[in-house]
């Protein structure tokens, strides 16, 4: 009798797959083909274990320092923050030293066994934390996105087109979250009835300082954060703790925590009244647009890279601070037509999820883009009708389609569309 292998039908059925694939134009990519490995070079000893791990030298990944929009690559020191390389990544999560950085005035050196949390204002008993208090306390962990107000500024206006996806859209990371749940430490003090807000403000040399409204939204969801990626957080993400509150603008997440007052109106710090609102159209500023919108952005292929005619895989990420991604449209004419394109991995609420489609280019100029809806129904909107909404007055919270434009070489521009 004629004996098969156990793998014989799972065989088959890739082959069949790839096959109909292939009839049906060329969806999936053609696997490499290799009769030999006498040209990869030898084995050898490895080097010593380390205290830490390094990148691979073949691993060219890093931040870009920018001191304003158009103004990158600028000096350290008079940078005011440094973006994440998005089309460097693979998946939602990023790497703790990757995260994107916005400073008021620097980094500062905390030493954590002097650093002290003050809780009071109107409550019943107020405390003062030391780190040790707060890592005492029941903790959560959660994945979810933070994002700079100014993140997409470059294409408000005139947005040049030899810019890259970490220009654009680098200043949102995504981590897991460490921390002291806010309803926890609410319910410690004795928050009273009466109070609506909270003022938290940071020990950086700025002394940022924000009101947050206390709805039930961030009571439950807020994080007094001392662990990112399942370490201490780095300094210039708030080392020793930071307030996390997911899906809101990133300057509420105050840093380097020392301070949250409780009472029963905002506090009208600068940070609300002089700095981060949004000049409207008819000439009013908008005070505590707080949400990050729904949004998303190709990755890959995206700003200055180059591809190839046939096949190629279109990627990329999105992110609410509604909720939760529901679904991602990719279109390759510019916006006329738009196909589902596929979400991978875990998709959770108020976290950068990563979708994917297969692509194959006939090699004629084309402009691709994405757009996102969230569970609350929000879609991403195009260009023209962010902007006829909101003008070009403003600084923040830009979250319009991104258009890439491809020319007959395969070079991959930012458009404006």
């Amino acid at each position: 009798m004629l004996k098969t292998s156990p793998d014989a039908g799972k065989l088959s059925r890739r082959r069949l797959l790839t096959a109909t694939a292939a009839t049906a134009g060329g969806i999936i990519a053609p696997p490499a083909v290799a009769e030999t490995l006498a040209d990869v070079p030898p084995r050898e000893p490895g080097d010593d274990l380390t205290a830490y791990s390094l990148r691979s030298p073949y691993v060219q990944i890093a931040r870009i320092p920018e001191a304003a929009p158009g103004q990158r690559n600028v000096d350290p020191s008079v940078a005011i923050n440094s973006k994440s390389p998005l089309d460097k990544f693979l998946g939602a999560i990023t790497p703790s030293d990757l995260h994107y950085e916005r400073s008021h005035s620097g980094v500062p050196n905390l030493d954590p066994s002097k650093h002290r949390v003050l809780v009071h204002g109107m409550v019943r008993k107020p405390l003062v934390l030391s780190l040790d208090d707060l890592r005492a306390m029941p903790s959560i962990s959660r994945i979810a996105f933070l994002e700079c107000t100014g993140n997409g500024w470059e294409n408000w206006k005139a947005a040049p087109d030899n810019v890259t996806v970490q220009h654009t859209h680098g200043l949102v990371s995504t981590h897991e979250w460490t921390g002291v749940p806010l309803s926890f430490l609410i319910d410690l003090v004795g928050v009273e009835r009466a109070s609506t807000w909270m003022l938290a403000e940071g020990d950086d040399g700025a002394a940022v300082a924000r009101s947050i409204p206390l709805t039930d939204e961030i009571i439950a969801e807020g994080i007094l954060a001392y662990g990112q990626n399942g370490e201490p957080l780095r300094p210039a993400h708030g080392f020793p703790v930071r307030l996390f509150l997911p899906g809101f603008e990133g300057n509420l997440n105050i840093k380097w925590l020392r301070r949250l007052k409780f009472g029963d109106q905002p506090f009208m710090t600068r940070w609300e009244t002089a700095r981060y609102t949004q000049l409207q159209t008819d000439g009013k500023a908008r005070q505590f647009q707080l949400k990050q919108d729904v949004n998303s952005v190709i990755t890959s292929p995206s700003g200055m890279m180059r591809i190839k005619a046939g096949y190629n895989r279109i990627t990329g990420l999105a992110w609410s601070g509604h909720g939760q991604i529901t679904r991602v449209e990719v279109s390759t004419d510019g916006g006329t037509t738009w196909t589902d394109a596929t979400l991978t991995g875990q998709v959770l609420p108020k976290a950068q999820t990563r979708f994917q489609r297969d692509w194959v280019w006939d090699g004629r100029p084309v402009k691709i883009v994405s757009r996102s809806t969230d569970d609350k129904g929000n879609v991403q909107p195009d260009r023209a009708s962010f902007i006829a909404q909101v003008g070009t007055n403003a600084l923040f919270h830009y979250s319009a389609q991104q258009t890439w434009g491809i020319d007959e070489a395969g070079s991959v521009r930012n458009v404006l569309a």
